[in-house]
């Protein structure tokens, strides 16, 4: 049995609520009801100093901070560490309450600041150890550059603390220490290095498709399963990579090689096999799993197809200004503050001694630029979408776990978690060879493997098998040193050095340089696997699984100037797999934003034309609906009686496809692709893969509940997190109903019916249903007037304060969050607000940020942020920039010296 003595986790209740504490919002709820002490004061207290002159422990020179009209601060410093230290004594000041809960996170000790309810998720994070391998990152393997920045950073943070009672710092401590006696600790270089960690987690790759393609073995065949995961569509949605491939004779990319037949990924086996291939169809356990991973926060969002970014670089041949144009919007959860903080980095006098010069997009928390330009470059990140983790059952025991027949012993830890107003908790933490014991985390989990579908070659699993996870993210790494790296690299040759470094998580990075160069980079620790291709469990038990290394740095491909003239990664396939030597995953993004915007590219510069930084800013917010040019047609050849039902057909009429915020066409088209792929294929999956909301009468398989007595059906519920739930309505189904219409008679559109809605026997019988189904449900949502609908009333965007204003009372949600805003765009749009079909039309994904850098004419480049500088609620660049944002408009952005005081709005020296 597991040793685990934390209890067993409460049923889920949504991702976003995990981080709040009943008590803690009464109390705030209280506490603003009678003014008094939550008056104006409390609320201005943490506000930050603009202006003046302030004292800063360890300065060896003055630095100034220039913010603004949005709050955006320009930081001059004579010297690094001065110019770091200043970092973090600024961003504490605007975004301290954020950078103390992530580090919570990242530690797995959310307990200590909001009790009993984080226990199970500390245990969890506890088990996957993010702070353990942070620490050795920090002791063993990072520069001592790096660690001189680190410790600089930590240093401007604590100096803000100093002599700062909590309520001073933000105003959520005040509401704290009303039910808790939290005390502010300093920060440290590992607080920082952590955050990388919580990154690479909601950039993981497949993880749940692994999970899922297991779980779909309780009702659905390998044949139907393989349906539901296509191949990518190289012949409609082109790679990153146009061409290249591995040089035999030096072992290294050449991205001018033509590629030949057969050189393609081998892992050892044919795709798919390992555990479950054997199309056996028991109910696998792994929901349970998936339950938990979504009970952790997550800092980026849904783990998912919708999680990327677009990026793309033009080169100045076929731009207005002759120079390269970068354009880059990332893919993440919306958040309250944004994820990202606008800054500039600038040393005074550029010289070997101080050597940045940099702006653009970081983390609060952590030194240096994430995403942005020097003097020189720029460049822009995506989400790669290898696949760097894979899960292992184990056939455990009280020795040990079994390898090749012979039983190895545990490494094992004891990790004990601090409660806020209750007892320590202990917990166990048991790892394979593979990695820690996910499985162990509770009593739900000690059956992950007790059904788990698997070969007949596999050991008998007694009570069950458990589940290890194997990560890159929980090996020591260097990103954090090619973080600084690329932030003062002055050409390809030193970037790409820098990206050699940025191991985890893997991203596509794109580049363009003053001299007119563009190019791309897929840099990454990417296992090479003997056997197995990653989309199943593998068996633990079984070495041959193991993996043998990674994929040399020189093997991964790249691009430099390539002849068409322009690089595009949207999270699509980076190179045709029948070219490549090495597996990077099996589930890519299927393509439709990165294809979209290769067309729009090209059909802009076709016959001579030229690019402007305006249409690059024009296709940021594209929202075209790639699946509506499929399916509009269709539906409009249906033969609608219904009279209310016919006239919500007519909106689709002359509708080109758009998804403006006003758009009734959209409205409707995309409740109807809702309700196709409900009848279709989300009534036909497991209970552990559809939203909780979701339920429906299905035939008793391996279900308890009440029976209908006329049907002999068991009513079935959903499990999962909405955000979560399939099928999403993502672009891989898109690719997985396109060859289906045209197959009209397929199973798929086979539907039993039930009391009120007649069976369905073909495609166009499940596309009238469809079609019926969501005129009524629009009519409830949105009125029986289908001239008032718009696509904007279904699609809203809320900001939510990360703790207390998740849940709770709506007082604190009012004084907390933001919005709503009535969005364009949609799922698998360029303009990526996703929604999940499965769980209703709230926008779950958003553009986190949106710039387009000017090569060269660095101050004619323009940037945007989601919310906005500060964190802190009232403050007036809490969210000034949502509603430019929402428009799709963008800010000006100052680099130059010049440029950044013209727009100087206050002045803070920092003086030593």
């Amino acid at each position: 049995m597991p040793s685990n003595t934390t209890a067993p986790p409460a049923k889920k209740k949504g991702r976003r609520a995990r981080l709040l504490l009943l008590v803690l919002v009464l109390a705030l709820v209280a506490g603003v009801g009678f003014g008094g002490y939550w008056g104006v004061s409390t609320v201005r207290a943490s506000f930050p100093q603009t202006t003046g002159e302030i004292r800063l422990d360890k300065l060896s020179g003055q630095v100034e901070v220039k913010r603004d009209a949005n709050g955006v601060p320009q930081i001059y410093a004579d010297s690094e560490t001065d110019l770091f230290r200043a970092q973090g004594y600024v961003q504490a000041q605007d975004r301290f309450y954020e950078m103390d809960v992530r580090r919570h996170v990242t530690a797995g000790r959310l307990s200590e600041m909001f009790g009993e309810s984080q226990v199970d998720t500390d245990a969890f994070l506890r088990t996957l150890g993010w702070r353990r391998v942070a620490q050795q990152e920090y002791d063993t393997v990072l520069s001592p550059e790096t660690k001189k920045y680190l410790q600089a950073y930590a240093e401007g943070v604590n100096a803000y603390l100093k002599d700062r009672d909590p309520a001073d710092v933000s105003v959520e401590y005040a509401a704290l220490a009303l039910t808790n006696d939290y005390a502010i600790e300093p920060w440290t270089p590992v607080d920082s290095v952590a955050w990388l960690k919580a990154m690479a987690w909601d950039l993981r790759g497949n993880m749940q498709d692994e999970i899922d393609r297991s779980l779909l073995t309780s009702r659905l065949s390998a044949a139907q399963i393989k349906q539901l995961y296509p191949e990518y569509p190289y012949a409609l949605h082109q790679p990153i990579v146009g061409q290249g491939a591995v040089d035999e004779s030096t072992g290294k990319f050449d991205p001018k090689a033509e590629a030949g037949e057969g050189d393609g990924a081998t892992t050892g086996d044919t795709p798919g096999s390992g555990p479950g291939s054997d199309g056996s169809g028991a109910q696998s356990q792994l929901g349970a799993l998936s339950e938990v991973l979504d009970t952790i926060p997550a800092l980026l969002g849904p783990n998912g197809n919708g999680i990327g970014s677009n990026s793309w670089v033009v080169s100045g041949e076929l731009t207005t200004s002759g120079k390269p144009l970068l354009a880059n919007d990332p893919h993440l959860a919306p958040q309250l503050p944004s994820l990202w903080y606008q800054m500039g980095l600038h040393c005074r006098s550029v010289s070997a001694t101080c050597r940045y010069d940099v702006a653009g997009y970081t983390f609060s928390g952590m030194p240096g630029v994430i995403i942005g330009h020097n003097d020189k470059i720029a460049w822009g990140l995506t989400n790669l979408g290898a696949d760097v983790t894979d899960l292992y059952l184990e056939r455990v025991g009280p020795d040990g776990y079994l390898v090749d027949g012979k039983v190895k012993p545990f490494s094992s830890r004891e990790e004990v978690i601090k409660v806020a107003g209750g007892e320590d908790r202990t917990i166990t933490v048991r790892s394979t060879d593979h990695g820690p014991l996910v499985s162990d985390r509770s009593s739900e989990l000690e059956e992950v493997g007790r059904q788990a579908p698997v070969g007949n070659s596999a050991p008998d699993r007694g009570t069950g098998y458990g589940v290890s996870l194997q990560w890159t993210a929980l090996q020591p790494g260097r990103s954090m040193d090619a973080i600084f790296a690329i932030d003062r690299a002055k050409d390809f040759t030193a970037f790409r050095a820098a990206a050699k470094n940025f191991e985890v998580p893997s991203q596509n990075l794109i580049y363009a340089d003053t001299a007119g160069n563009i190019g791309y980079q897929s840099p990454g620790k990417i296992p090479q696997r003997t056997k197995g291709d990653g989309t199943l469990p593998a068996p633990g038990w079984d070495s041959s699984y193991r993996w043998k290394g990674y994929i040399p740095f020189d093997q991964l491909p790249y691009e430099y100037n390539p002849k068409r003239g322009y690089i595009v990664t949207a999270n699509q396939a980076v190179i045709e797999e029948k070219t490549y030597p090495d597996l990077l995953t099996k589930d890519w993004g299927y393509g439709s934003r990165s294809q979209r915007i290769n067309d729009l590219i090209e059909s802009k510069t076709r016959d001579g034309g030229k690019i402007s930084p305006d249409d690059m800013r024009t296709m940021q917010t594209d929202n075209r609906s790639e699946i509506a040019t499929l399916l509009n047609p269709l539906l409009l050849k249906i033969d609608i009686s219904d009279p209310s039902v016919r006239e919500a057909q007519k909106l689709l009429e002359g509708w080109d496809y758009t998804q403006e915020p006003d758009s009734a066409a959209a409205a409707y088209f995309n409740a109807v692709w809702r309700n196709v792929l409900k009848l279709a294929f989300g009534n036909k999956l497991p209970k552990e893969l559809r939203a909780e909301d979701d339920c429906i009468n299905v035939r008793p398989v391996d279900s308890t509940g009440p029976v209908d007595e006329q049907n002999k059906l068991v009513r079935e519920c959903g499990r999962r997190d909405a955000d979560s739930a399939q099928p999403d309505g993502g672009d891989r189904w898109y690719e997985v109903v396109r060859p289906l219409l045209k197959q009209e008679k397929s199973d798929w559109w086979k539907t039993p019916g039930d009391r009120t809605n007649q069976p369905t026997a073909n495609r166009d019988q499940l596309l009238a249903q469809a079609m019926k189904d969501a005129r009524w449900e629009l009519t409830a949502k949105l009125g029986k007037d289908v001239t008032t609908w718009s696509w904007g009333r279904l699609h809203q965007l809320t900001l939510k304060n990360q703790t207390l204003g998740t849940a709770g009372p709506g007082v604190v949600q009012q004084l907390l969050n933001r919005g709503p805003w009535n969005l364009g765009g949609g799922e698998a749009a360029v303009d990526a607000t996703g929604w999940n079909a499965a769980g209703g039309y709230e926008v779950i994904w958003v553009p986190s940020m949106r710039m387009v850098v000017n090569v060269g004419d660095w101050d004619k480049s323009r940037w945007i942020n989601l919310t906005g500088a500060s964190g802190h609620a009232f403050h007036s660049n809490y969210t000034d920039q949502t509603d430019a944002w929402a428009k799709g408009e963008l800010l000006d952005w100052a680099y130059g010296a010049a440029a950044v005081t013209a727009a100087t709005k206050d002045t803070l020296v920092l003086k030593p």
